[in-house]
């Protein structure tokens, strides 16, 4: 491997802010003038990114990329699982679909196959940047798995990377996690961790010191930052435990009331974060059709498995109250992707892509019918949206194994490529579209909010531009974590680290 350094950010567990932290890294980097690349070599999440030149990776590495200012690739996140079904997941390569594989078989067919990938796409970036940024996944202590991780300290010791290890003191447990991980490293590996940072922490530091102390000496390895909890950051998250951070039950000083079904199978959950950015919008997650209530906006995110989603929707009361409170002229509908798929008369499966169901009726809300197929599209898409009078310059991006087919009534949402895209109902009270990122698009979402605004007899809104908040939420997260942590020497610590003997 040539010429870049590598670090790499592992953590005691899940959701302990390994995205964030190595977010972090990616935009200081930049900031100090390093070509930067993100590499997550195997990442499981239902939060998917396409990248300019259309492949699909993991959320976290295309905003990591962002963060870098430079463009994200399929090498940035060579292997990407999505879970479908119970016990079974999609598994894509390199930025395409390889094909849908069972835990076992994955981990004993699949590994030699993912482990050149791997190798190949962290030589390339290796190649071509100056820092790479390397996230874990899970723990790097999992010692039923380590045999064949694809993941943690096997790409450490491809990339010679040095490790630093983030536990989450907000859970609670943190110096015995930090402790437990470490003591359950082969001792090369543990070599290898040349610093621990303590993430997500509310109080006096001055409180913590003395467990500090107690760990240093314990351990032999350095704190290097202890991270406070930093609120309201504006930054897509990979996890969908990053959905807790919205409401769950009607109520709130809000204008604007807007629920989101929250399905098993939610898939890139990011396209609703843009509604945070209407500070009188109360957005919050709904499961089943008692909870539903009036509101003045329902968004049908997007989905893995449409169907069963459908179906789940079905069962818990809320298809029938959807349909019936757009039918009393009481809310207006929004679906994405999934979402859009599950407003029209019917989904179809032919080749049993999502369930052995062949077909499975929709909402009937707008005029469309679905035909699921093997092949998966994975597209940037930018064009006109209609809506209200009006005309928007829209873009985001398609991820979606289906082709939607009008039916009479039909009429067109967006204009894109020389295509119809999208669907919207005769009143316009209803939307969909296989576009996600539709509400990044400030134009339009100001205008769609001020509608309701002015029908509720509230003050238009200025155009809040969402695109320029991450932006500054980067170089805040930047600020933040170079206030905390010991960048210097985590810096001064990866030019040494090539350097030693690790046999």
């Amino acid at each position: 491997m040539a010429k870049a350094l590598p670090i790499m950010f592992q953590g005691t567990h899940s959701d302990a802010g390994k995205s964030v932290i190595a977010t972090a890294f990616c935009r200081m980097f930049a900031q100090d003038g390093w070509k930067t690349a993100p590499f997550k070599s195997q990442n499981m999440s239902l939060n998917s990114y396409v990248t300019p030149d259309g492949n699909e990776i993991g959320r976290a590495q295309g905003i990591q990329a962002e963060a870098a200012g430079v463009a994200a690739r399929a090498e940035m996140n060579p292997i990407l699982i999505k879970p479908s079904r119970e016990h079974e997941s999609q598994i894509v390569v390199l930025g395409k679909p390889y094909g849908n594989m069972q835990a076992f078989a994955y981990r004993n067919e699949f590994f030699h196959q993912g482990l050149a990938v791997i190798r190949q796409s962290l030589e390339t970036l290796m190649n071509e940047y100056d820092r790479i940024v390397i996230e874990g996944a899970g723990s790097p202590a999992e010692v039923n798995l380590n045999d064949r991780e694809l993941v943690n300290m096997r790409i450490a010791r491809l990339a010679n990377a040095p490790v630093v290890l983030i536990g989450d003191i907000e859970r609670g447990g943190v110096f015995a996690s930090l402790v437990g991980t470490l003591s359950l490293l082969e001792p090369e590996d543990r070599k290898r961790v040349i610093g621990v940072i303590i993430n997500k922490f509310r109080g006096d530091v001055a409180l913590l010191k003395p467990g500090l102390d107690w760990f240093e000496q314990h351990t032999g390895v350095p704190v290097l930052g202890v991270v406070p909890y930093l609120p309201d950051l504006a930054i897509d998250a990979e996890d969908s435990l990053s959905l807790e951070r919205f409401a769950s039950s009607v109520g709130g000083e809000e204008a604007i009331d807007v629920a989101v079904i929250r399905c098993p199978k939610i898939a890139n959950f990011t396209d609703i974060d843009p509604l945070l950015a209407e500070p009188d919008c109360r957005v919050r997650l709904v499961t089943h059709g008692d909870e539903l209530g009036a509101p003045d906006v329902i968004v049908l995110p997007g989905s893995k498995n449409t169907i069963e989603d459908l179906i789940y929707m079905k069962k818990r009361g809320l298809a029938s109250r959807i349909v019936s409170l757009v039918n009393e002229g009481k809310a207006r509908v929004v679906g994405l992707c999934g979402g859009y798929q599950m407003l029209g008369a019917v989904i179809r499966d032919p080749y049993g892509v999502e369930t052995p169901l062949p077909e499975v009726k929709g909402l009937g809300l707008l005029p469309i019918e679905t035909t699921l197929e093997r092949t998966k599209i994975t597209i940037r898409t930018e064009g006109m949206l209609t809506w209200a009078g009006e005309r928007f310059s829209v873009q985001g991006y398609e991820i979606h194994m289906g082709r939607s087919t009008p039916l009479p009534g039909y009429a067109p949402l967006i204009e894109a490529d020389g295509r119809h895209e999208g669907a919207k109902h005769s009143d316009e009270r209803v939307l969909g579209t296989y576009m996600h990122d539709l509400f990044h698009n400030d134009a339009f979402r100001t205008a769609f909010f001020n509608n309701i605004r002015r029908q509720k007899g509230i003050a238009p809104s200025g155009v809040r531009l969402f695109r320029s908040l991450k932006e500054k939420a980067f170089d805040r997260l930047a600020a933040h974590v170079r206030q905390h942590v010991a960048v210097e020497r985590i810096e001064q610590m990866m030019r040494q680290f090539g350097c030693r003997d690790h046999s």
